[in-house]
């Protein structure tokens, strides 16, 4: 099985809230909370999709973000590789412009939300620095 690669947005505030997503009922995995982003194009940087998705999905520009987590995981209908990346500075106030909910959570908060299980290693990973 090919995995699907996709950028993902850990998206931080200046107090240091992180912003999280609904995904959309009929989507793989649907109705859980998710750091956004999406499908890296054929030829495309994890950056530069990192930026597209971002702009698409939530109407911001990233104006910083670096490298955080890789990580590959196998649900048992799909596999993920996920290139996780610290968004720190942007532009704009997010949207979702999807209609997806958006949410600024504390980050000790994030526990609270129910996430893809392959999103929990980047939770872990973001307590840990």
């Amino acid at each position: 099985m090919k995995a699907t690669h996709v950028a993902v947005g850990v998206i931080q505030n200046l107090t240091g809230e992180i912003l999280i997503a609904k995904r959309p009922d009929h989507l793989h995995q649907g109705g859980l909370w998710e750091f956004p982003g999406g499908k890296i194009e054929s030829g495309e940087s994890v950056e530069a999709a990192l930026k597209r998705e971002l702009a698409e999905e939530l109407s911001i520009s990233v104006l910083n973000a670096k490298p955080l987590l890789v990580l590959e995981y196998n649900y048992p209908d799909k596999l993920v590789l996920l290139d996780a990346w610290l968004v720190d500075s942007f532009t704009g106030v997010a949207v979702g412009n999807e209609g997806q909910a958006v949410r600024w959570v504390a980050q000790s908060d994030l526990k609270a939300y129910e996430f893809p299980q392959a999103n929990i290693p980047i939770i872990e990973k973001l307590n840990s620095l």
